[in-house]
């Protein structure tokens, strides 16, 4: 009895007897066999079912078997498919010529009926094996990619955290000293005046060297100035402050699970962190950032990986204005202001959409294709890892179920758009 076998055999010959002995042979060992009579018929054959082997008569009218041969392997449809062409027994040059075209074997004419479904039964089963393999392969590669993304993104999160968590720390323990004695500084120069002006009234003809010294100071202006100045470095030490609320609420450290967090605040941290990136230099006027923000609730998310896709797109966006400001001049770019808007609203109760443009360069449609491809970058050597925004998708879609995309359009600019569910 037979094993049965439901691969596809396709042979392609324009004898009638050799096509009977063939298929005969197939069909009783349990293949399912098509037949082709010429090459051309045999090329449409196989764009509406792909089989799982072909056997290739080398002689044939209109096109011969070398030629559908090389047409076959040119097809990334066909390509894999193994080929064993049929060739007469002496034909030691047809036969090295169909191996170099991509054949895996040939079988001579005339046909012993064991060799051929030996051959095939062969060539069948390393295609399997091989098919199999290839799937083995990329699924270990697409998870072995995975995990270094996982493990590339933990790694910069928790430096990028620390790093920026001891800085903000290092920063809040003096701010926090000067803003505990600025306001007893305040009092005591008040009191200090208090005296002056007492003094003034009970002895309103002091001493000429006093009065000489009082000019000297200019003691009234310094009466004025001296309280605007505490206050301006009141000013300043709140929005020290800032920053390093700002730091602490972008580098907070993700928990196993999801906590509450107005986005807001990490879209405005991030900005804050990147203000010296965006402010005029001698290259480039100031970058402006424009913010649309629509009655968001706070979402349950991980903030500190959320707080790294704004950064990560931010950044680039910077990155491409100062590349364009190596390649125009001030005047020219003055001419059309560089403008980052950031937009968030509810798309639908359940889905919050944020929406970061900016009106540069653009991307070509090929670059747009692969963004968020692993190692994929167009930054030259040493300015990008290729990393990114790969991370910021594995971010987005498999740690919090979102999606996010690209829409760009050469020379007019690129909008990143992320979607999350809004779940409190």
């Amino acid at each position: 009895m037979s094993t049965q076998h439901t691969e596809l055999i396709l042979i392609v010959d324009d004898t009638p007897a050799n096509l009977d002995v063939i298929s005969e042979a197939l069909s009783d060992a349990g293949f399912e066999v098509a037949i082709a009579t010429s090459g051309e018929r045999a090329l449409q054959q196989v764009e509406y079912e792909l089989p799982a082997l072909i056997l290739l008569d080398v002689m044939m009218p209109g096109i011969d078997g070398f030629e559908t041969c090389k047409r076959l392997k040119e097809n990334p449809k066909t390509r894999n498919i193994p080929i064993i062409f049929m060739t007469a027994l002496s034909d030691v040059e047809n036969k090295v010529r169909a191996l170099e075209l991509g054949a895996v074997d040939y079988v001579t004419k005339p046909f012993q009926e064991h060799e051929v479904l030996a051959r095939v039964k062969t060539h069948i089963q390393l295609y399997s094996l091989t098919q199999n393999l290839e799937r083995q392969v990329a699924k270990k590669s697409a998870d072995l990619q995975a995990s270094q993304l996982q493990l590339v993104r933990s790694e910069k999160m928790s430096a990028l955290g620390n790093l920026v968590a001891g800085v903000a720390h290092e920063i809040n323990n003096p701010v926090g000293f000067l803003f505990s004695n600025l306001q007893p500084a305040q009092e005591y120069v008040q009191d200090l005046f208090g005296l002056i002006n007492l003094y003034q009234q009970k002895y309103p003809n002091p001493d000429p060297e006093i009065v000489e010294q009082i000019e000297a100071v200019d003691l009234e202006f310094l009466q004025k100035d001296l309280p605007q100045l505490l206050n301006s470095m009141k000013l300043g030490l709140e929005r020290i402050r800032n920053i390093s609320t700002s730091l602490r609420t972008f580098s907070r450290s993700d928990t196993d699970s999801q906590v509450l967090f107005d986005i807001r605040d990490g879209l405005e941290s991030t900005i804050l962190i990147l203000k010296y990136r965006l402010r005029a230099n001698e290259t480039r006027p100031a970058i402006e950032v424009m913010t649309e923000y629509g009655d968001i609730p706070e979402i349950s998310c991980f903030p500190g990986q959320l707080n790294q896709v704004f950064m990560n797109i931010l950044a680039n966006a910077i990155d491409m204005f100062d590349e364009v400001a190596q390649q125009s001049t001030f005047t020219e770019l003055q001419a059309k202001p560089q403008i980052i808007t950031v937009q968030m609203r509810l798309a639908t109760p359940k889905v919050v959409e944020i929406r970061i443009r900016d009106n540069g360069t653009g991307m070509s449609e090929e670059v747009q294709a692969r963004i968020f491809d692993h190692l994929f970058t167009t930054k030259s050597v040493g300015k990008g890892t290729g990393l990114g925004l790969a991370i910021s998708r594995q971010i987005i879609e498999e740690n919090h179920g979102g999606t996010i995309s690209a829409n760009s359009v050469l020379g007019e600019g690129t909008e990143f758009m992320i979607q999350l569910p809004c779940i409190s």
